[in-house]
C-alpha cells in the first residue's frame, strides 16, 4: 500500500471531497478528525459508491488544531500533508482571537510537524479572502495580498491571511514544499448531510429568511474544483512555491438568487436588493448580518488563470453550482 497523504479536518465540507478524489485515485488517506462522532458520519459519506477496496485506504485519527498532541505519530510514514482545517463561521466571534488563533496556531503545528518527520509536500487550504481589497477596482490574482488591518478586515480574513503567511514563513524557514489555493465561496452537493457555512448561505436563501438580498458579491468555485485542485497540485511540481487562486467567475447575491429560484421557483426566494439602510437595522440583532456589512456593493472578482494552466481546470459555472447546492439541500430535506 503506498504511503497514506494526511488530510486535515478530514470531516468538513471540502476535506470530504478532496479524500474521495484521493481514494478513487488509489490513494491511501489518513483523515484527521477532532470530534470521532463526526468520522463516523464523513466516513459513511465518502465511501458511498466507491470501490469495496477504499474501505480499507481510509482511516481516520483524533487530532486537535489547538493541541501539541498527536501531530508526530500522525505525520509518521506520510507522503504528503494537505492541510484543510480551519474554523469557517459566517458570523464573526466576540473575540477574534477565538478564530484567528486556532487557524494560525494549528498551521504552524502542522507544517512544523511535517517537517520534523520529514514531510516535504504540503497543500494548503487558503482562501480568496487572503488575496482580494476592495480598493483594488480590478479583477484581483495571486500578486496581491489582503489588507489584515484594512477598514474591511474580519476576523474570519485575519484568520486565513495571517495563517497563510505563517505557512509561508515556514515553508521558507523549513525548506518545505509548499502549494496555497486561494479558492472563493465553495459551493455544490455536499457528501452527506453536514456541510460547511458557505453552503450554509444557500440553505439561508432556500428559507426565505430574508425580504431582501445584499449587494454583495462573491467569486464562486464548485467544491468539485476546489478538490480536484488539491489533488492535481500533490502530483506536479510546477505548483510548488505558488499560490493558486480557485474562481470559476463572481456573481451578485440578486444573481446567486436568481439561479437558487430556477431550482425552486415555488418558494419564496428574496428578488429585491436590499437597501444598506435596511441592512444596518438588520445587523443590530443578526450578526450574519452584521459580518457582511463592510462588504456590501463592494466588486470581488478573481482572475483565475494560474490555476486553468497549472492544474488544468476547467471550472464548473457557478450558477450550476448554486444549483446543485440547492438541489442537494431540498432533496434531503435539509432546506
Amino acid at each position: 500500500m503506498p504511503a497514506p497523504i494526511l488530510l486535515t479536518g478530514g470531516t468538513g465540507y471540502l476535506a470530504r471531497h478532496i479524500a474521495r478524489q484521493l481514494l478513487d485515485q488509489g490513494a491511501h488517506v489518513r483523515a484527521t478528525a477532532r470530534d470521532p462522532a463526526r468520522a463516523d458520519r464523513a466516513r459513511a459519506a465518502i465511501l458511498a459508491d466507491l470501490p469495496d477496496d477504499a474501505a480499507a485506504r481510509l482511516e481516520f485519527i483524533a487530532l486537535d488544531l489547538t493541541s501539541d498532541s498527536g501531530w508526530d505519530a500522525a505525520l509518521a510514514g506520510v507522503a504528503a500533508l494537505v492541510h484543510t482545517a480551519s474554523p469557517f463561521p459566517i458570523a464573526a466571534p466576540r473575540d477574534p482571537d477565538d478564530l484567528i488563533r486556532p487557524a494560525v496556531d494549528g498551521t504552524r503545528r502542522a507544517l512544523t510537524a511535517a517537517a520534523r518527520a520529514g514531510v516535504r509536500r504540503v497543500v494548503l487550504t487558503s482562501s480568496s479572502i487572503a488575496i482580494l481589497s476592495p480598493s483594488r477596482a480590478r479583477p484581483q490574482d495571486e500578486s496581491d495580498w489582503a489588507d489584515a488591518d484594512g477598514p474591511h478586515a474580519s476576523a474570519y480574513g485575519q484568520s486565513k491571511l495571517l495563517a497563510e503567511r505563517a505557512a509561508w514563513d515556514l515553508a521558507g524557514a523549513q525548506g518545505l514544499d509548499l502549494t496555497t489555493l486561494n479558492p472563493g465561496l465553495i459551493l455544490g452537493a455536499p457528501l452527506g448531510d453536514d456541510f460547511g457555512s458557505s453552503v450554509g448561505v444557500i440553505r439561508r436563501i432556500l428559507r426565505g429568511r430574508d425580504p431582501a438580498v445584499p449587494a454583495l458579491q462573491f467569486p464562486i468555485v464548485d467544491v468539485g474544483d476546489v478538490a480536484r485542485a488539491h489533488v492535481r497540485a500533490l502530483d506536479r511540481p510546477a505548483t510548488h512555491g505558488q499560490r493558486i487562486a480557485l474562481s470559476a467567475g463572481s456573481l451578485w447575491f440578486a444573481e446567486i438568487a436568481a439561479a437558487i429560484r430556477d431550482v425552486a421557483p415555488d418558494r419564496r426566494i428574496a428578488s429585491r436588493t436590499a437597501p444598506r439602510a435596511l441592512l444596518r437595522v438588520m445587523a443590530l440583532w443578526d450578526a450574519q448580518v452584521r459580518a457582511i456589512l463592510p462588504l456590501i456593493g463592494q466588486r470581488q472578482e478573481i482572475d483565475a488563470t494560474r490555476a486553468r494552466s497549472l492544474l488544468d481546470l476547467t471550472f464548473i459555472p457557478p450558477a450550476d453550482s448554486i444549483r446543485a447546492t440547492a438541489r442537494a439541500l431540498i432533496d434531503r430535506g435539509l432546506a
